[in-house]
């Protein structure tokens, strides 16, 4: 793909995301629960003072393993042993909501699983966040694919992917005329065919790893993070404190210095 096509993808996903982030408030992703909540700051209903909406969202500002996080050098701790990342993934039926502050693409039936620390976790849904949510070295990136899993037990792994403009994507591309459809209407869904998240893959690349929690109420902690860096109004949460948790990094053999 044409640098100059993926740049527009790009800001027309980042443009879609800051137009429902200008609105008054978004639902709750990973809850049934409907009361609303808003990214921003300093409002009644911002990331300060998302635990007092709801008592079940207290972690979000109390919690000691918040997500998103800096993943600065400093904190980070080389691992060789995680290894590339084992992942499968199959196309599958799918549908595209504009949930209010993102716009998510939900699979219906088996789309393939990760593997983390032996235990598969499925693809459930993938969504973006524009500007990104985490940050590296305290840059944060044009945007964040988010790739949500989870095990028998209903436990969360995600995948992040961060994104700068000029880099080529056909995931994107493939699904530009559904994000156009429904990127300035809040609530609107829309039956898009089957989808390929193989098309995401970045198998040879560096990543991150470490425990967190969801980054929308309720903030549940136990989340596994495994971040790549794509060489590739507000409407992410502002980072959390680190509190001595431990981040891995995984280097590929080609790009070691040992």
């Amino acid at each position: 793909m044409h640098s100059t096509t993926r740049a527009r993808l790009i800001l027309l996903l980042a443009a879609a995301v800051l137009l429902l982030s200008g609105a008054p408030a978004a639902r709750a992703q990973e809850t049934d629960d409907e009361r609303e909540f808003g990214y921003i700051p300093d409002t009644e209903n911002g990331p300060r003072n998302w635990s007092s909406l709801n008592t079940s969202w207290a972690k979000c500002n109390k919690g000691g393993m918040q997500s998103p996080i800096d993943l600065t050098h400093e904190s980070v701790k080389p691992m060789h042993n995680l290894g590339y990342l084992d992942y499968s993934y199959r196309p599958a039926e799918a549908s595209m909501v504009n949930r209010g502050h993102d716009i998510e693409v939900k699979f219906m039936g088996n789309t393939g699983r990760v593997v983390i620390n032996r235990k598969a976790y499925q693809l459930k849904q993938l969504h973006w966040h524009s500007p990104s949510e985490h940050a590296v070295n305290g840059r944060r990136y044009d945007m964040e694919l988010h790739l949500v899993h989870d095990d028998e037990n209903n436990n969360t792994a995600v995948i992040g992917i961060l994104y700068l403009i000029g880099n080529p994507d056909a995931f994107l591309l493939t699904l530009e005329p559904f994000i156009r459809r429904i990127a300035d209407t809040k609530d609107k869904s829309e039956q898009i065919g089957v989808v390929d998240p193989q098309l995401v893959k970045n198998r040879d690349a560096v990543y991150y790893r470490y425990m967190g929690s969801l980054t929308t109420p309720p903030c549940m902690e136990g989340v596994i993070w495994t971040i790549f860096k794509r060489g590739y109004e507000n409407n992410a949460r502002p980072l959390q404190k680190l509190n001595n948790r431990n981040i891995s990094i995984f280097i590929p053999n080609p790009l070691r210095k040992d």
